[in-house]
C-alpha cells in the first residue's frame, strides 16, 4: 500500500493519538492526559480535507498513532494493517469505519451516541418557528425594503396559528427524538411518538400522522424507513401541517412533499438534509417561499465538539485501564457487552 510503518514502542512510551475530529473543552484536556494527542481536525482545514483510507494510513504510520479518533475519514483496509489500540468515531452510527474489518483486526470501535441531540433538537425546533411565524421571508422584506408591498401590512401578510395546544407527530425516539418531545410539550404541544425499538413511542404511524399539526422526522435511513413518509402521509396530517426533517432526506418522499407544499395541505416546511448533501438551485423546494431549507447543520454547536470528546476520553480512559466501554459497536473483540442509548 506504499505505507512505512514507523516504529511502534507501546511498552516504553504512552500511547499516541491521532485525532482528525473536532474536540475541544473538558474531554479533550482529559484525552491528553492519557494519551499524546496529535490534534488535526478535518473542520479547520481550508480548502476541506477528508483523508480516505490509504492516506489515513499513511498518517497514522508517519505519526506513529496507536490511536485513532476520527470523524469523517474512511477508516477502511490499510489503516487495520497498523497495531491500532482503539478507533473511536464521534458519530452515533460509525459508518465512516469498516466495523467488520476492524473486528477482525482485533481493534476495538467507539462510538459516541447521542452527542449532537440536544444540537439537532433546537435545530428542529428553530425550523418550527421559522416556518410557523414566516421568519426568513419576514427578515427579506424588511432588507429588501418591503415591509409595506402589494398594498399589505405585515401584520396581514405574517398571521400564524400559535403552537401551543396543537398536536405534534415524531417518527423515531431515540436521543434526538426524545430531546424533541420535552422541547415540544415545553412549548404546551401534545406529543404522539412512533418507534417499533421504543417501548415508550406508543402511536403506530397512522395514528402519529393523523390530524397531527405537526411531523417531525428522526429515524435512522433503513429499508423500511426509506421513503416511509409519501402522499399518503401527507393527506392524513392536518390541513396547513408543518412538515419537519432535520434527519435524512431519504426518509420522505420528496415529489410528494413538494406537492402537498403546492396544494397547500402543507402550510410550510423545514428542511436540514437533502439527499448528496445538495440540492440544485432548480430544484422545486428551492422555488417554495413557504419552506425553510438549511444544509445539514443541525448538529454544528461547540457543545457536540465538547460532547463527544468527553465521551471518546472516558471510553478510552476505561479501554486503556483493562475495563470495558459502554459504547463499543464490536464488543466481541474486548468481551464486553454494548451499551445502548
Amino acid at each position: 500500500m506504499g505505507v512505512t510503518v514507523r516504529q511502534y514502542d507501546a511498552v516504553t512510551t504512552r500511547p499516541r493519538a491521532l485525532v482528525t475530529s473536532p474536540l475541544r473543552g473538558p474531554g479533550l484536556e482529559k484525552l491528553r492526559g492519557l494519551v499524546d494527542v496529535i490534534y488535526d481536525p478535518w473542520i479547520d482545514q481550508r480548502p476541506l480535507r477528508m483523508y480516505n483510507s490509504a492516506q489515513l494510513a499513511e498518517r497514522l504510520a508517519q505519526d506513529g498513532a496507536t490511536v485513532l479518533v476520527v470523524e469523517a475519514d474512511s477508516v477502511k483496509g490499510p489503516v487495520f494493517d497498523l497495531p491500532l489500540l482503539a478507533i473511536a468515531s464521534t458519530r452515533g452510527d460509525p459508518n465512516n469505519v469498516d466495523v467488520a474489518g476492524a473486528t477482525a483486526a482485533g481493534i476495538p470501535v467507539l462510538r459516541c451516541p447521542g452527542r449532537n441531540a440536544d444540537a439537532v433538537a433546537e435545530m428542529a425546533v428553530a425550523l418550527l418557528f421559522a416556518v410557523n411565524r414566516h421568519v426568513v421571508a419576514a427578515d427579506r422584506d424588511v432588507r429588501a425594503g418591503e415591509i409595506y408591498r402589494d398594498g399589505t401590512i405585515p401584520y396581514q401578510r405574517f398571521r400564524a396559528w400559535e403552537l401551543a395546544g396543537r398536536t405534534a407527530g415524531l417518527v423515531g425516539l431515540g436521543a434526538v427524538g426524545r430531546a424533541v418531545k420535552w422541547r415540544l410539550e415545553g412549548l404546551g404541544l401534545t406529543v404522539r411518538a412512533h418507534d417499533p425499538y421504543n417501548a415508550d413511542a406508543t402511536h403506530t404511524l397512522a395514528e402519529v400522522v393523523d390530524g397531527a399539526d405537526v411531523l417531525s422526522l428522526h429515524a435512522p435511513v433503513t429499508p423500511e424507513t426509506t421513503h416511509m413518509i409519501g402522499a399518503g402521509e401527507f393527506a392524513a396530517l392536518a390541513d396547513g401541517a408543518i412538515f419537519l426533517n432535520t434527519a435524512r432526506a431519504q426518509l420522505h418522499d420528496t415529489e410528494a412533499l413538494v406537492a402537498a407544499l403546492s396544494s397547500g395541505k402543507l402550510s410550510g416546511a423545514g428542511l436540514d438534509h437533502f439527499e448528496g448533501e445538495h440540492l440544485p438551485l432548480d430544484h422545486p423546494l428551492c422555488a417554495l417561499a413557504n419552506v425553510v431549507l438549511t444544509p445539514h447543520i443541525g448538529g454544528a454547536t461547540w457543545d457536540t465538539e465538547a460532547r463527544q470528546a468527553q465521551m471518546v476520553a472516558d471510553g478510552l480512559e476505561l479501554l486503556l485501564a483493562g475495563g470495558r466501554p459502554p459504547y463499543v459497536v464490536n464488543p466481541e473483540v474486548i468481551g464486553a457487552p454494548e451499551v445502548r442509548s
